[in-house]
């Protein structure tokens, strides 16, 4: 056995073997060390190699999803070893035969598919970046949806979109002239080297094409080499991962960088839209906008968010079906009712397809089915959309299977097609047969004893059972003759005779019995084999089953964007080709949200008009005033306006925008080396570079992680390449006050200040944004309301009194504050005193004492003495 485990785990060096034993999945040597670690179970050992004892720890069968899950997230790569013959199948071969095995799944982040295993309102995305002469190409897969993507891209452009995708797992080639890490894991997924063979594009197009059972990929479209090279790569990984069962994909499509807007790393991070800078969903645009009540509608949301169109048309048809459910309530809440009890079809059919099903999602299929159907009744109206039209016409074609469904499955299925009874009573005579004989074998047997009785005249005759002889009929000796006469002895067969009864059999009572002995693995058999012809019926009209999936959650995310605009009183934007970007009545979705949460008051809307000759607003103000909500929530109702959905405003109007760039907050990279401020230049840099005369760009505070004439020297220049190189929509909030007298120079450019208060020397933050300039910046205000102590607070005062009117009165002033100050006075320190090497009387005296030889008594005495001549010298 153990020199098994040893051939099969070389083939698999850098994953954890899963070996089955029985009930229990066993690791071994330095697997189990580190498995046993990762998944806090005891470690044990189990015989010797080479004179070493093994160690040795395994899982429960029956619960081995959630171990698989705790190591996926550890970073660990899984070969699944499974038994393929029973014990009694390997005794065949000879009585030392091991039980046959063989790895049937390695598994990876990014290629789960097990319920258990995945969130079910994220992807699970598996890329692969391919690079040929110069040119680049990403492809992805959901192999849990069977979603398929590719795109064309420069080396730039793979970061952001790795950004986007969050994939879990990523291919690369282990001979890229490009080194990939970095990128790989600022992204936060796997990297997993793939062999260059993986990614010829040759190769790809003949596996791509076999895949698919075509015979050229043109009826996708047009594919670059680098594509298909990717596309091919992603395909052969799948092949060694599921060991040749290719998960349900659907054909590849092509995206392009400019349908979409662009959104760096950087950005999706400072706007947390998907995930918040705490990592977690809970508090991201994602949390606060979703109110989808299906999987599939919650992906597509965060697929919309992530990757805002461009595309005109398409931005409008989707803003009109949210328009017609925003009218029409009742049809609306209808609809997501109806939705709340629609399963996951994609998940469902994926598992099926890998052989990882179960009854469940032969139940899924069916209920999700149903309830398409159902839906697809509420929609019966002329006025649709044309959108919506083509959606309610894809839940509708599947009546024949549907029907099949309705009749061969009960209502609650159990999870394993092995445990049997799932299917409904009535729809296969031969499985009824089994279950009868199964569950009422003493009532079959009973009716054949009524039948032999009345045959026989013997109204004593019994039929009974014992281990040797099985079933048999017993009758007294009184009716030996008769029994053993013509006619009845050529239907009863004399068994055994003991004292007072003879015992006799028939055929048919032989063949019940082993009817019934055998009837319930029989109808495991009958069900197993039922469960497979069902789940072939399914895959065969998968095509049309995935445009119903795609279709529901088109429905149960246009009815969520109007249920939250109903609820939270959003408009309807204006979206157009202008470069307006013109909000009456702004509001941050997030904070707003939070704040009604909290019962903390109302949030302060306010306006924001850019794009009609005014392109830049310099906005300025105290810190805690809200500057930084203010640029990011207009960046977002941009953003919410070109995925499709009404926005947090009284009105919106938005010229499409290409590109959103935002450099908000501060953070470091010490696993890169880069500061603070580092950070920020390389953001920075990273915006002047690429914005284009149709991006938005929102700046917070540029320059302040340096020196003050540094920091506004770098702002001062930054603004200026916005508005004469860029020329691009921005805001650009500040503290440098002297930025801004650049409204004179600047023709563009616009003051905006976030309005305060202050009362008896504290400021009160009033979160409007008003036109015009900031005097100041209230920061020690601000300090004394984070709760500096009033020392503090007032030294503060006094210093910044003295800076301001030595910066109002100029040079001479300034040497008046080095006197007022002493924070800026030179220190004045004495001379030094010049050295004496003469030994003072203390030291003479102390040079002549040996310690040890001192008593007690005379160690007294010398402090004594020593004390007497500090004093004199003291008083000389």
């Amino acid at each position: 056995m153990m020199a098994q485990y040893l051939e099969i785990k070389a083939q698999y060096d850098g994953a954890l073997l899963f070996y089955r034993m029985g009930d229990f999945y066993e690791l071994f040597f330095d697997d189990a060390v580190a498995a046993a670690e990762a998944l806090d179970i005891a470690l044990t050992k189990r015989g010797k190699h080479l004179g070493e004892d093994i160690a040795m720890c395994g899982v429960p069968f029956h619960a081995a999803e959630g171990y698989l899950l705790t190591l996926i997230r550890k970073g660990f790569r899984v070969a699944v070893c499974e038994q393929m013959e029973s014990p009694a199948e390997a005794k065949k071969r000879g009585s030392k035969s091991v039980v046959r095995r063989e790895v049937v799944r390695l598994v990876t982040p990014g290629t789960l598919t097990e319920e258990t295993l995945l969130e079910a309102r994220r992807h699970n995305f598996l890329a692969a970046i391919a690079e040929i002469r110069g040119d680049h190409a990403l492809a992805w897969t959901d192999i849990s949806t069977g979603a398929l993507h590719v795109m064309p891209l420069g080396a730039a452009r793979v970061g952001p979109e790795l950004a986007r995708l969050r994939p879990s797992e990523v291919l690369i080639a282990d001979t890229f002239e490009t080194d990939w890490r970095d990128t790989v894991t600022e992204s936060g997924a796997a990297m997993t080297p793939l062999g260059r063979a993986a990614f010829d594009s040759t190769s790809s197009e003949k596996r791509l094409c076999a895949l698919f059972g075509v015979g050229t990929l043109d009826a996708y479209g047009s594919f670059t080499q680098p594509e298909i090279a990717a596309l091919g790569a992603v395909v052969e990984y799948l092949e060694i991962t599921q060991k040749g069962k290719l998960p349900l994909l659907r054909p590849p499509q092509r995206e392009a960088l400019a349908s979409a807007m662009q959104i760096d790393a950087a950005t999706r991070r400072n706007l947390e839209l998907t995930h918040s800078l705490s990592g977690g969903r809970t508090g991201s645009l994602l949390a606060a906008m979703d109110r989808t009540v299906t999987a599939g509608g919650g992906r597509l949301l965060e697929r919309r968010l992530s990757s805002p169109s461009r595309n005109l048309d398409t931005i409008l048809t989707r803003q009109a079906n949210v328009a017609f459910a925003v009218e029409h309530r009742s049809l609306c809440n209808d609809l997501r009712a109806a939705l709340r009890r629609v399963p996951d079809l994609d998940r469902a059919l994926s598992r099926l397809a890998l052989d990882r099903g179960g009854p469940r999602d032969l139940a899924a299929i069916r209920n999700g089915l149903s309830g398409a159907e159902t839906i697809a009744g509420l929609m019966e109206t002329s006025n649709l959309p044309k959108m919506l039209s083509a959606e309610a016409e894809a839940l509708l074609r599947h009546d024949a299977l549907l029907t099949l469904l309705d009749e061969a499955l009960i209502a609650e299925p159990p999870l394993l097609a092995r445990d049997g009874g799932f299917i409904a009573p009535d729809y296969e005579g031969e499985l009824d047969e089994a279950r009868t004989l199964r569950d009422e074998g003493r009532g079959v047997i009973a009716a054949m004893q009524s039948e032999y009785a009345t045959l026989t005249g013997v109204s004593s005759l019994k039929i009974k059972h014992n281990n040797v002889l099985g079933y048999f009929i017993e009758v007294t000796a009184t009716h030996a003759d008769k029994m053993l006469s013509p006619p009845l002895n050529e239907t009863f067969k004399h068994r055994q005779t003991t004292a007072n009864q003879l015992r006799f059999t028939t055929v048919p009572l032989s063949e019940m019995e082993t009817k019934i002995l055998n009837a319930g693995g029989r109808a495991i058999e009958i069900e197993k084999r039922l469960y497979e012809k069902i789940k072939a019926d399914i895959l065969e009209r998968s095509a049309e089953i995935s445009q119903t999936a795609r279709a529901l959650s088109e429905l149960d995310l246009t009815a969520a964007l109007a249920d939250l605009a109903i609820d939270q009183d959003w408009c309807r934007p204006k979206v157009d080709a202008s470069r307006a970007l013109d909000i009456t009545g702004g509001r941050h979705p997030v904070v707003e949200a939070a704040l009604r949460t909290q019962g903390a008051g109302p949030f302060i809307a306010n306006d924001c008009t850019l794009g009609t000759g005014h392109d830049v607003w310099l906005l300025t103000g105290p810190n805690m005033a809200g500057k930084s909500t203010f640029l990011r929530q207009n960046a977002l109702i941009a953003l919410m306006a070109q995925m499709g959905s009404y926005v947090p405003a009284r009105a919106a109007h938005i010229g499409v925008v290409s590109q959103l760039f935002s450099r908000v907050g501060a953070s470091d990279d010490l696993a890169r080396g880069r500061s603070t401020f580092m950070v920020e230049m390389v953001e920075t840099a990273a915006i002047l570079n690429q914005a284009d005369d149709h991006a938005l760009v929102i700046l917070d505070e540029i320059g302040r992680g340096t020196a003050t004439y540094d920091g506004l020297s770098i702002a001062w220049a930054t603004l200026e390449h916005l508005h004469e190189v860029n020329g691009c929509r921005a805001l650009f909030a500040t503290h440098y006050h002297e930025l801004t007298n650049l409204t004179d120079k600047l023709e563009r450019v616009d003051n905006a200040t976030v309005a305060v208060k202050e009362h008896e020397g504290d400021v009160i933050f009033l979160h409007e944004v008003r036109r015009g300039a900031a005097d100041r910046s209230y920061g020690v205000q601000v300090a004394k309301l984070a709760g500096l102590p009033l020392s503090v607070i007032e030294r503060a005062r006094v210093v910044l009194d003295a800076l301001e009117r030595g910066e109002r009165e100029g040079g001479s002033a300034r040497e008046a504050l080095i006197d007022d100050l002493p924070l800026f006075s030179p220190r004045t320190t004495p001379a030094p005193r010049p050295q004496d090497n003469t030994p003072s009387a203390v030291e003479k005296r102390l040079s002549d004492i040996l310690p040890d030889q001192l008593s007690p008594r005379e160690a007294l005495n010398l402090i004594y003495d020593l004390k007497a001549l500090i004093g004199a010298k003291n008083s000389d």
